[in-house]
């Protein structure tokens, strides 16, 4: 059973450019060294300023490995450090997690009742 992880976050005007270079160089290094997929959202609607970040693993345990290796990797905390410090409105990030739901079998209860 996978897991989303959707993180929004406000980028700051005036450091626009920087962040969204940041933010690619933070994508590409995680997607490349990592066993994980990340995936950017920009805004269509909504907030101008309010970007997302979708990080999907394979299950919880997958996505605790990945994070204990991120944290430990000098490289990924110098790129993630730049953009939470210089980067993003401080108190912005919002994260939820889902999981994807398994589908219906073909023998399962409610299959039965519609016969």
């Amino acid at each position: 059973m996978s897991v989303i992880v959707i993180q929004t976050f406000e980028m700051k005007q005036d450091k626009f450019p920087g962040g969204i270079k940041n933010l690619r160089l933070i994508q590409n290094f995680r997607n490349e060294q990592y066993d994980h997929r990340v995936e950017l959202l920009s805004p269509i609607s909504g907030e101008d300023h309010t970007y997302a970040l979708i990080s999907t693993y394979e299950g919880l345990a997958e996505m605790e490995l990945q994070n204990k290796k991120m944290f430990e990797d000098e490289e990924y905390k110098k790129l993630i450090g730049e953009f939470f410090l210089e980067n993003i409105v401080q108190g912005s990030m919002y994260t939820q997690m889902y999981r994807t739901m398994t589908g219906l079998s073909n023998n399962s209860e409610s299959d039965k009742s519609k016969k």
